[in-house]
């Protein structure tokens, strides 16, 4: 699902006009990027949580060169959902009836 489709299906359930919708979503998005770059974690109750995640200061190989380069720590954004949200996957009566491929051996 996209971002438009995102926006058309919340304009039909709710009856606000998309741009208006549009407007609300891109705010968003802007306010929850603008507070992980500040350092502030976003909890959406129910929903889950946009947190910043430290990653540690490593050796990394340029496979192309043979060298070792060093990537110093740094931050990246990550989504947790929150356990409602989790069961919700879980419980889908769509995700679980679909059927698994079959393993063919040749």
């Amino acid at each position: 699902m996209t971002k438009a489709e995102v926006i058309n299906e919340i304009a039909d359930k709710t009856g606000v006009d998309k741009v208006d919708v549009q407007v609300a979503i891109e705010a968003f998005f802007t306010v929850v990027k603008n507070s992980m770059a500040e350092g502030e974690n976003v909890y959406v109750r129910g929903f889950g949580s946009f947190v910043n995640k430290k990653r540690a200061r490593k050796v990394a190989r340029n496979i192309s060169k043979n060298t070792a380069i060093i990537i110093d720590e740094h931050f990246i954004p990550s989504f947790k959902p929150s356990k409602i949200f989790i069961e919700k996957i879980k419980d889908s009566d769509k995700l679980n009836t679909k059927e698994k491929p079959e393993l063919v051996r040749v």
